[in-house]
C-alpha cells in the first residue's frame, strides 16, 4: 500500500515545518503540510492562557486542557478522514505525551499507511532557532527535545542538528511507499 501520511514528531524549533515544506517539493506527488501550529492559531483566543485551553508558562512548558483536547481531537480525526479521501498529507506535531501522544493518533489512523518519522535537534541548537525565530516562549525547545521521543518508535529518524532540512526530507522520501 502507498504511504497516505507522513507524521513527524519533534520539539519545538525542531525543524519540522521546514522538512515538511522540502519534502512537498521532493515527493513526486502533491502532499498537503498540515501542522499543529495552524490549529493552535485557529483556536479562540481565549484558549490561550487557559487552564482549560492551552497554557505555555515562563520557562517554555506547555500544558493543555480538556478544551484543547477535544479540539485537537477533532482534528486529528479530520485529518485523518482527508487522507481517506485521497489527499496525501504530512502532519507537523510535537508529541508532547511521547507514545501517548501516538496513541491518540494511530486511534484515528486505523487502515491508512502511515510513515512514522522522528525529528531530532540537539537542545543547544533548538534553543538558538528558538531565540532566533521569536515567536516562541524561551525554554521551550529545550524542554521539549527529548521529551517528545519518550517510549517512541520510528520508521525513520532525521536529526537536524548538523543536517539541512533538504537533506532529511530526501532520507524520509526515500522511505515513502508509492
Amino acid at each position: 500500500m502507498a504511504t497516505q501520511m507522513i507524521v513527524l514528531n519533534g520539539g519545538s524549533s525542531s525543524g519540522k515545518s521546514g522538512i515538511a515544506r522540502c519534502l512537498q517539493a521532493v515527493l513526486p506527488e502533491p502532499w498537503l503540510a498540515i501542522g499543529v501550529d495552524t490549529l493552535i492559531e485557529t483556536m479562540p483566543a481565549a484558549m490561550q492562557h487557559s487552564d482549560a485551553g492551552l497554557d505555555i508558562g515562563a520557562d517554555g512548558a506547555v500544558s493543555t486542557g480538556p478544551a484543547f483536547a477535544a479540539l485537537e481531537a477533532a482534528w486529528r480525526a479530520g485529518v485523518a478522514e482527508m487522507a481517506r479521501a485521497g489527499a496525501r498529507i504530512v502532519v507537523d506535531d510535537v508529541f508532547l505525551g511521547g507514545a501517548e501522544s501516538r496513541e491518540r493518533w494511530e486511534a484515528v489512523l486505523g487502515g491508512l499507511d502511515v510513515l512514522w518519522v522522528g525529528v531530532r535537534c540537539k537542545a543547544e541548537v533548538a534553543a538558538g532557532r528558538e531565540t532566533a525565530r521569536g515567536d516562541r516562549a524561551p525554554g521551550m525547545a529545550a524542554l521539549q527535545a527529548e521529551a517528545v521521543h519518550q517510549g517512541m518508535v520510528y520508521d525513520v529518524e532525521v536529526d537536524t542538528t548538523h543536517t539541512e532540512s533538504l537533506d532529511c526530507a530526501r532520507a524520509i522520501a526515500a522511505r515513502v511507499v508509492r
